[in-house]
C-alpha cells in the first residue's frame, strides 16, 4: 500500500535549504525533485494552507487571511479552526475528500491531519491540533484536540502533554515541533498506510524574531534539520516537503489603525479594561496580518478618503479595492486591501498615546487582539528580571490566585522578519520537494496545485 507523508516546513526557502545549516534535508532534496511555489496572497498561514487543501484561491474558499471581520457579528476573529470555513460554499472538495474518492481500499483511503490548520473539525479521518484548556477561573492549560477521541489518550500517554507554550509565545522553541515529529512517527507506526500530513512550525519563530539572515535563524535551521532526519529516512514512505511562505527581513512597522484613529475614522470603546476597538461603529479600521491588511469601510462614500489617507503613508506599497485583486474578491475581504512595501509590515495597534492600552496588549492573546501581533514572540526587554516575574506569576497561578502574564513588549522595532507580500526573489519564496511522480507539472508550482498528483 502507498503511504504518503506531507511535511509542511513553515518558512523553508531555497536560500535556507542551501545555507549549509540543513544537510539532511538538502541531501534528501538532491535525491528528489525540487521546484519553487508561487505563494498564496496573502502569504500567511490560513490562506496558504487553504489554497493547498482546497486547490482554490480565497475568492472561492474564503480564507482571506489569518482572520477577518465578521460583518454579521461586528467582530474581528482570527485563528478559527473549522474546515467548514473553507468548504461551506460547497464549490470544491478538500484534499482529504479527494483522497478518499481516489482510493477504494478501506485502510488506504484513510487520511491523517496533524497540526495543519482547519482541523477542528477536520475532513481527515484522524486529526490532532492544539486545543488549550480555558478554565473558568481564567487559567489556560496546554492540551490538544484529537479525533477519534481515543487518539488523544494514545498520543499523550506515549509523549506526555503537548508543550503548548513552546508552540507560540516568548518561549516558542523546538520542543513543540519535536513533539509533533514524535507524534507523526508514532501515528505512522500505528497507521502505516494512507495520506499523512504534518505541520512543523519551528522556523516561524526565530526568523520573525531575528530575521532570515541572522545567526539565530541558521541555528533554528540546524535544530530543525536534526529533528527532521528520522522522517526523511522512513522506509516505505513517500515524503513530500513543502512550505507556505518565506520570511524576509523587515525594519519598519506601519500602524494603519492609528492613522485611521487620528483621522476620526476608527471608533474606540473606552472600557474598564482599556481602549477596545469598536469595529461595528467605526467608519474604517484595518485587520492587520503581517505584510497585508484588510481595511473595512462602513460607508462606500468613505472609500476614496481612506484610500488617499493610506496611499501616502511610508511603508505602504499599494492600496487596492478588493475587486481589483481577483483572488481576494470575496465578501470576507475588506473594501480596500493594503500591502506593505519591502522591509515593512503592519502592526495591529489602534489606540493613541492618550488612550489607555487594552489589558491584553502585553499578553499572548491571539483571540482578543484584532490583528496579528508578532511581539508575542518576545519577552519585554524593559522588564528587569523577566524570569523572576514569570516565576512569581506562575506561583500565583499554582495557589489559585488570579494572574496576568503581561510580559509581551509593545516595541514593534524588535520584529526583524515578516511575510505576506510576494517574495522579493524566487529563492526567498516557498518550495516543494517531492518524488518525481508526486511533483506537479510546470517550472513554478502554484500553491493551489501542490497536491495535483496525489489523487
Amino acid at each position: 500500500m502507498t503511504k504518503i507523508l506531507v511535511l509542511n516546513v513553515v518558512g523553508l526557502t531555497q536560500e535556507l535549504l542551501e545555507s549549509g545549516a540543513m544537510p539532511n534535508l538538502q541531501a534528501y532534496a538532491a535525491a528528489q525533485q525540487q521546484k519553487p511555489i508561487r505563494p498564496a496572497f496573502p502569504a500567511v498561514t490560513l490562506t496558504a494552507q487553504a489554497n493547498m487543501l482546497m486547490g482554490t484561491t480565497p475568492n472561492q474558499h474564503g480564507a482571506v487571511g489569518n482572520g477577518w471581520y465578521h460583518r454579521d457579528l461586528s467582530e474581528v476573529w482570527l485563528w478559527r479552526q473549522s474546515i467548514k470555513l473553507i468548504t461551506g460554499a460547497g464549490n470544491s472538495k478538500s484534499i482529504f475528500e479527494r483522497w478518499r474518492e481516489a482510493n477504494s481500499d478501506s485502510r488506504q483511503r484513510q487520511s491523517h491531519q496533524l497540526f495543519w490548520w482547519f482541523n477542528l473539525p477536520s475532513d481527515a479521518d484522524y486529526s490532532i491540533t492544539p486545543r488549550p484548556t480555558y478554565f473558568v477561573d481564567g487559567r489556560k492549560g496546554p492540551d490538544i484536540h484529537a479525533y477519534p477521541p481515543q487518539l488523544h489518550e494514545d498520543v499523550t500517554s506515549e509523549l506526555g502533554e503537548f508543550p503548548l507554550f513552546s508552540f507560540w509565545g516568548p518561549n516558542a522553541n523546538i520542543k513543540s515541533t519535536q513533539w509533533i515529529i514524535d507524534a507523526t512517527l508514532l501515528h505512522l507506526k500505528k497507521h502505516p498506510y494512507g495520506l499523512h500530513m504534518s505541520y512543523l512550525p519551528h522556523l516561524d519563530y526565530d526568523l520573525q524574531r531575528y530575521g532570515a539572515k541572522s545567526a539565530q535563524a541558521r541555528r533554528a535551521c540546524s535544530n530543525l534539520d536534526n529533528a527532521l532526519k528520522p522522517l526523511l529516512q522512513l522506509d516505505d514512505t513517500q515524503v513530500m516537503v513543502l512550505s507556505e511562505y518565506g520570511i524576509e527581513d523587515v525594519d519598519n512597522c506601519v500602524l494603519p489603525n492609528k492613522i485611521l484613529n487620528e483621522a476620526g475614522l476608527l471608533q474606540i470603546h473606552h472600557a474598564k479594561n482599556g481602549s477596545l476597538l469598536d469595529p461595528g461603529n467605526s467608519r474604517a479600521f484595518a485587520v492587520c496580518d503581517h505584510q497585508m491588511a484588510h481595511v473595512y469601510i462602513k460607508d462606500p462614500a468613505d472609500i476614496e478618503q481612506v484610500r488617499q489617507l493610506l496611499s501616502v503613508v511610508g511603508g505602504v506599497e499599494s492600496v487596492q479595492a478588493r475587486q481589483d485583486i481577483a483572488e481576494l474578491n470575496h465578501p470576507r475581504s475588506g473594501e480596500l486591501i493594503i500591502t506593505a512595501a519591502q522591509k515593512s509590515w503592519f502592526g495591529y495597534q489602534y489606540w493613541l498615546d492618550h488612550q489607555a492600552e487594552p489589558d491584553f496588549a502585553r499578553c499572548v492573546d491571539i483571540h482578543r487582539k484584532p490583528g496579528y501581533d508578532p511581539c508575542e514572540l518576545f519577552l519585554d526587554p524593559q522588564i528587569k528580571f523577566p524570569k523572576l516575574k514569570i516565576a512569581f506569576t506562575l506561583l500565583k497561578k499554582l495557589i489559585g490566585m488570579r494572574y496576568t502574564m503581561n510580559v509581551v513588549p509593545l516595541d514593534t522595532s524588535l520584529v526583524k522578519g515578516s511575510h505576506g507580500r510576494r517574495p522579493s526573489r524566487p529563492e526567498l519564496g516557498p518550495l516543494v520537494i517531492a518524488p518525481a511522480h508526486l511533483m506537479p507539472d510546470g517550472n513554478i508550482i502554484d500553491s493551489t496545485a501542490v497536491f495535483e498528483k496525489l489523487c
